[in-house]
């Protein structure tokens, strides 16, 4: 076979060469991924093998009518295959029911319920693309001191002998002393049931992975020279696995998926609520976390091209509630005070454990970083560790940005934590048009301050919508919505250019200087786009974003409060926060006000931690001591809070000074808006609280 990108590369459906199983060449397009896949594999199941952007939300079960794909008929020479009909299964009663019911254009067919015959060329229409998220954590350059806490170590073992009988284990622990001055003394069950015919296969020479100095996790014949971690970060959103290579340190591949309980909840108490009300919640999100997690190491590996039992070691990162899920841990103490963790200890679990048989070496371990307290968890360690505010001389307030905010503030003297129940808001839900990030939604915005015009860019396209070229840019995705750094920009914009009070009203006057601005019942509305679909920001909009950055602030204030000191750097970490610019953070009140220049996204910094952890093993008794001394604020009865919250709710405050963000920005003057219950422009004034 050709050399093609590690995506592309050929694979069964189960990640595995099967050379006696007939298969099948699959070429799936516009994205031209390609793989060789049994007779008889679901198409969807091929898709999502390579990764290929194809929806369902069923669970395959012909429901959702989501997987639709068209499959070409013809001689591709481009992809030299040659797709014929019969190398697709013939209309099932699946899709026939679907189509009496729903409809579907003839040439389409499910994706779960056809099946793959023979060669095959794929499309996926545009339409079953549109709800592909675009999961934005990926692994950020670090240097990284690597000693990892799984080494390979290949040895020569002395044959038995008659003379002198000793059991195979027993010469091989002799062999790692003596060539190695490793004290071997632990060895799982697995090991043993291979190790003698790993030993004469190799003819007595083999590569032993060993763990900590002294446990034996695998034994391979002859010379073995690959060892993979997993880095993981469970977020309440998205989930990634970063592949890293344990003994250099690269990432060899990551991969990214939607957190599948969020049909369970979108925020985290939303789902612990679940878990109250429905016995057996709990297992049903267990289950469906170790899923997906089951699959992205697979995807992982399949797509680098790495035996999946060369897969030693696993990092788990994630907040509390994840933390207990994915631990198969009822979360429900974390609903109510005093929030008690089961443990906020590292912890060091079987990988069998999480239901990972055959997913990574039977010998693998997956360890969890310790939850600093409460609703302050292990990713917050992580980031911790990846940013280091404990070495440095200025006050940083470190701010993972997600559904729930976890927020550090310190320096080398002292460092202090909380958690702050943000929502789902900043990530695109709650919005009247707001949508996770994905191609097609409005990501970058700008108003002329004097037309009130705006101009916008979307994710997977480059260009601007008022630039020539645009609308052909995206013809294909469209412009579908609003994520989550969008509306961040579009409301700090309307705000500066006078369409939002600094009370968070939109202007119902300025109708009268633009069509944009609309009435919409008692209030009013302005609209991004117009078109199929019309966007618009609507004052709930605004008010929901006003709720989730005043609890932000709120949080990073009450730690400013606590310390004594004003932020002097502001760090913001997350798949999110990556993407949040920080004048316009600052404009909307989201962060306090500190030189724009000490303000930095950092990425998946989480990730990051989870990364240093998995290669570096000193690490993790380095997070493990600090965790000790990071003091936990619990905003839930802490009495300023709710007085923060109040003055946060105002944009950038209602009281606090931003004399730095005024250097950089000229702020609107501050005026009353319009009453929205008039209906006109120029109506009487009220007075709003904020």
């Amino acid at each position: 076979m050709a050399d093609i990108d590690p995506a592309d590369a050929s694979t069964t459906s189960d990640g595995s060469s099967q050379e006696n199983v007939k298969t099948a060449h699959v070429v799936f397009t516009p994205s031209g991924k390609r793989g060789d896949f049994p007779v008889g594999t679901p198409i969807l199941q091929a898709a999502r093998q390579l990764g290929v952007d194809l929806d369902s939300v069923c669970g395959g079960r012909g429901i959702c009518g989501r997987c639709q794909v068209v499959p070409g008929i013809g001689d591709f020479s481009k992809f030299k295959v040659k797709s014929k009909p019969e190398n697709v299964s013939e209309f099932g009663k699946v899709e026939d029911r679907y189509k009496q019911k729903r409809g579907m254009k003839d040439d389409r067919r499910l994706g779960c319920s056809s099946f793959i015959h023979g060669d095959l060329v794929i499309d996926i229409p545009a339409d079953s693309q549109v709800h592909k998220q675009v999961v934005r954590k990926r692994a950020e350059v670090r240097n990284i001191e690597i000693d990892p806490i799984v080494r390979l170590h290949y040895v020569e073992v002395e044959e038995p002998d008659m003379h002198h009988p000793s059991g195979d284990l027993e010469r091989l622990e002799k062999a790692l002393k003596e060539q190695w001055d490793l004290t071997v003394d632990r060895a799982d069950l697995p090991v043993l049931q291979g190790l003698q015919k790993a030993l004469r296969k190799g003819e007595w020479k083999v590569t032993a992975a060993v763990r900590n100095g002294h446990k034996l996790v695998h034994v391979w014949p002859g010379f073995h020279e690959k060892a993979f971690g997993c880095a993981v970060d469970v977020g309440s959103t998205t989930m990634s696995v970063h592949l890293t290579d344990l003994q250099t340190g690269e990432v060899v591949n990551s991969v990214g998926a939607m957190n599948p309980q969020i049909r369970f909840g979108e925020d985290l108490m939303s789902r612990v609520s679940y878990v109250m009300m429905n016995p057996g919640g709990d297992a049903e999100m267990t289950n469906a976390v170790r899923e997906t997690l089951g699959y992205l190491l697979v995807q992982a590996a399949t797509e680098a091209m790495v035996d999946p039992n060369d897969i030693l070691e696993l990092v788990l990162v994630g907040n509390p509630i994840m933390h207990h899920l994915i631990l198969g841990v009822d979360p429900t103490e974390l609903g109510w005070a005093p929030f008690a963790l089961a443990t906020n200890q590292s912890l060091r679990v079987s990988a069998t454990e999480l239901d990972l048989k055959g997913k990574v070496n039977p010998g693998a371990r997956a360890y969890f970083l310790p939850c600093v307290a409460g609703h302050v968890g292990a990713d917050c360690a992580a980031v911790v560790l990846a940013e280091g505010p404990q070495y440095r001389d200025e006050v940083t307030l470190v701010v993972d940005v997600g559904t729930n905010a976890e927020i550090v503030l310190g320096n080398k003297e002292r460092l202090l934590a909380c958690s702050s129940p943000t929502g789902p808001a900043l990530e695109g839900a709650q919005i009247s048009s707001g949508q996770r990030a994905a191609p097609g939604a409005i990501e970058r915005v700008r108003i002329d301050p004097e037309t009130l015009e705006p101009r916008f860019k979307v994710i997977g396209s480059d260009l601007w919508s008022n630039d020539e070229g645009f609308a052909d840019s995206t013809k294909r995705i469209g412009v579908s919505g609003i994520c989550g750094s969008g509306i961040i920009e579009v409301l700090a914009e309307m705000f500066l250019a006078g369409l939002i009070t600094e009370d968070g009203i939109i202007d119902g006057s300025m109708a009268q200087k633009s069509d944009r601005v609309v009435p919409e019942g008692r209030t009013f509305s302005y609209i991004l786009h117009r078109g199929e679909p019309e966007i618009r920001v609507t004052q709930a909009d605004v008010r929901a974003i006003q709720l989730a950055k005043a609890a932000l602030y709120a949080g990073a204030q009450l730690l400013v409060d606590k310390l004594g000191k004003p932020v002097e750097r502001v760090v913001l970490a997350g798949a999110f926060g990556s993407h949040i610019d920080a004048k316009y953070a600052m404009v909307l009140g989201l962060i306090p006000d500190c030189p724009l220049d000490m303000v930095a996204s950092v990425g998946n910094a989480a990730g990051t931690g989870a990364r240093i952890a998995l290669l570096n093993r000193q690490a993790r008794n380095e997070i493990k001591e600090l965790v000790t001394r990071i003091e936990k604020v619990e905003t839930a009865v802490e009495p300023r809070f709710q007085e923060h919250f109040v003055g946060a709710m105002a944009f950038p405050h209602k009281t606090a000074p931003f004399p730095n963000l005024e250097k950089a920005v000229q702020l609107p003057e501050k005026k009353a808006a319009s009453d929205p219950g008039s209906g006109e422009g120029g109506g009487r004034r009220r007075r709003r609280r904020g």
